[in-house]
């Protein structure tokens, strides 16, 4: 028996699936927390510094395929964007129309788009249905307090970035680099904590051991679990962590300062371990 959980909010979850399993990882926690709803996921594009981007949305979306099939529920409808950024030519595809349909929806729950790779996707879904901006929340991990660092999922499709968040009918919870990063764990942890937590921890770690790294990447003894954060905001909560409000060019965006790791990876391990005995008929 576990106490009652009232559900907060519907998810839209978009991430390029393909690249950092740390997205994967997120994917899960996200499916395993009863108080969001998980409705929808899309895949986005990778960047090219790791290779042609052609497929790469298509492949994540397989891999998002796979881990939705593992995790026993609800099987939330996954679909792939497109393979360019969004000033590069056609950037229409099965995941924006998504975007929009779930943003369509009449429903009781608020709807959570939450993106944490680039926002080719849902720029492309706003050009298609510009009113769907104020039916939902903008939950995105990229960016960085410093107009001069280099992030990755700005970097990746900058258009889109500065598209999306000069709108001024969107509201936008931002989770930049200097937040998400504090979310490091350890390699060692990772394997026997993740790795030991069930079919589903095990297929996670999987992912980790067989990404393929770059000869320039230097990898230490940690790894970031910088995708996962957004699920304080939908499914556990914000009131351990820190956030600010910050001017921008369009709405007033809520900025992440602080993550409450300890609960995002000790509530993420119970998950899993609690769904493996479950199955088990634990």
């Amino acid at each position: 028996m576990s106490l009652r959980t009232t559900q907060r909010c519907r998810v839209v979850l978009d991430n390029d699936w393909a690249g950092d399993p740390d997205g994967l990882v997120a994917l899960a926690h996200h499916l395993l927390s009863p108080a969001n709803r998980v409705d929808a996921v899309t895949s986005s594009h990778l960047s090219p510094v790791f290779g042609p981007a052609e497929g790469t949305a298509e492949r994540g979306a397989r891999l998002a395929r796979e881990l939705v099939d593992l995790v026993d529920g609800p099987r939330p409808v996954v679909a792939a964007g497109c393979d360019v950024v969004l000033d590069a030519g056609d950037t229409g595809s099965a995941a924006a129309d998504l975007v929009v349909a779930q943003a369509l929806r009449d429903d009781p729950l608020p709807l959570v788009v939450v993106c944490a790779g680039p926002l080719t996707n849902v720029a492309q879904a706003l050009r298609q249905e510009p009113e769907i901006a104020s039916r939902m929340t903008l939950v995105w991990v990229g960016g960085s307090l410093d107009a001069d660092a280099f992030e990755y999922n700005r970097e990746t499709d900058s258009g889109a970035a500065r598209e999306v968040l000069a709108r001024s009918d969107l509201a936008v919870t931002q989770v930049p680099l200097e937040a998400y990063r504090r979310c490091e764990h350890s390699v060692a942890e990772l394997e026997e904590d993740l790795g030991q937590a069930g079919r589903v921890g095990a297929w996670l770690w999987q992912r980790l051991v067989e990404l393929p790294i770059p000869d320039f990447v230097e990898q230490g003894e940690t790894w970031p679990l910088g995708d996962s954060p957004p699920v304080l905001l939908t499914a556990l909560t914000d009131t351990t962590s820190a956030w600010t409000e910050v001017a921008s060019d369009g709405a007033p965006r809520r900025v992440v300062t602080d993550v409450d790791v300890r609960l995002l990876v000790a509530d993420l391990l119970a998950k899993l371990r609690r769904h493996e005995r479950l199955a088990l008929g634990g």
